[in-house]
């Protein structure tokens, strides 16, 4: 077969050249159904756009892909600090892209990182991908999976035990004394989610006198946060969790705000708090905010050390699982 251009995809996809065009510079103005029969088409003809070919003609590009989840965690910033660090002692660059838990975004963010060449993506994905990340990784752009758990036979991925960090959050809570905890997290899709659940979960079970009530919310914000907060202390005084563990320092910090606009509960006395990151201002809220550790630098670091040798590697890369163990950071909302 000949060079592969925008005519040829454009024929297999049933589109115009024009959209091809717009789809490889401008992806999200492209239907999702549209943009999915033009990728198909690519990945069969091995289409090598226009940016693509400049970059090979004057050398491999030093640009990194990064499609994060929620750029709104504060741990985020941590993780991205640890990777730009990384990056720019290696002499990369490193382009962020929000997904916003958006599959359709993320599909648009991997096709402009795909399009223009980059030399490695790091992923936190929403859904299941392996189909386009071996896809990716077939046509020379090594993929590096964060905050998830892949298959080495596909590629390296990074992430933290979240299982044992739900574990530690509830065991922690139990050792105090506490018998009625509620769960706050969600959506209970999303991995790292339903792991922190899996962990409190498989604690409750270990006692026999305890109860866990789950809350399951679509949002992991401060905003979130405060409005569980008002319900629980609209409750009757005999109905509320004697703790909570929520499954972020976001969500945690709103619930504190939000049940202590009641004077009459006391952190920790009446209702004991666990959070989930150990972000900056955890150690300085209202109440000092008892938390389960990430380290989101070194965390960022390792991701981007992963990607350099899946780089370097090339096609004898052996693919690597990388896993964090977390750690307890107790304070006042749980010790008093």
């Amino acid at each position: 077969m000949g060079a592969v251009g925008l005519r040829e995809v454009a024929a297999r996809a049933n589109v115009s050249a024009g959209t091809v065009s717009n789809f490889l510079n401008h992806p999200g103005r492209v239907a999702p159904d549209t943009a999915a029969r033009i990728r198909s088409a690519i990945n069969d003809l091995g289409y090598v756009g226009n940016s693509a070919a400049r970059t090979l003609r004057v050398g491999e590009s030093r640009t990194i892909g990064h499609i994060a989840f929620e750029v709104g965690n504060p741990f985020f910033h941590d993780f991205a600090r640890g990777v730009e660090e990384r990056a720019a002692e290696a002499g990369y660059s490193v382009l962020i892209a929000n997904s916003a838990a958006s599959a359709e975004r993320e599909a648009s963010y991997l096709d402009l990182f795909e399009s223009q060449r980059a030399r490695g993506i790091l992923l936190s994905p929403v859904g299941e991908v392996d189909s386009r990340v071996e896809n990716l990784i077939r046509r020379g752009i090594p993929t590096v999976l964060i905050d998830r758990v892949a298959d080495t036979s596909l590629c390296s991925s990074i992430s933290v035990d979240d299982v044992a960090g739900g574990r530690m959050a509830v065991e922690h809570l139990l050792e105090q004394g506490r018998r009625r905890i509620l769960f706050v997290g969600g959506p209970l899709a999303i991995d790292t989610v339903s792991d922190r659940l899996v962990g409190a979960t498989s604690a409750i079970e270990r006692v026999g006198d305890a109860a866990l009530e789950v809350v399951e919310v679509g949002s992991r914000t401060i905003a979130t946060g405060r409005e569980i907060g008002r319900l629980i202390r609209e409750r009757p005084a005999e109905n509320r969790p004697d703790a909570i563990f929520a499954v972020n320092d976001l969500l945690a910090v709103g619930i504190l705000h939000g049940v202590l606009e009641d004077p009459a509960i006391r952190i920790p006395e009446d209702i004991a708090l666990v959070g989930y990151d150990d972000i900056d201002f955890a150690a300085d809220a209202v109440v000092p905010l008892t938390s389960v550790r990430r380290h989101g630098e070194l965390f960022g670091r390792t991701a981007l050390d992963l990607l350099q040798r899946e780089i370097a590697r090339g096609d004898d890369v052996r693919h690597e699982r990388v896993v964090f163990q977390p750690e307890l950071v107790a304070r006042r909302s749980t010790v008093g």
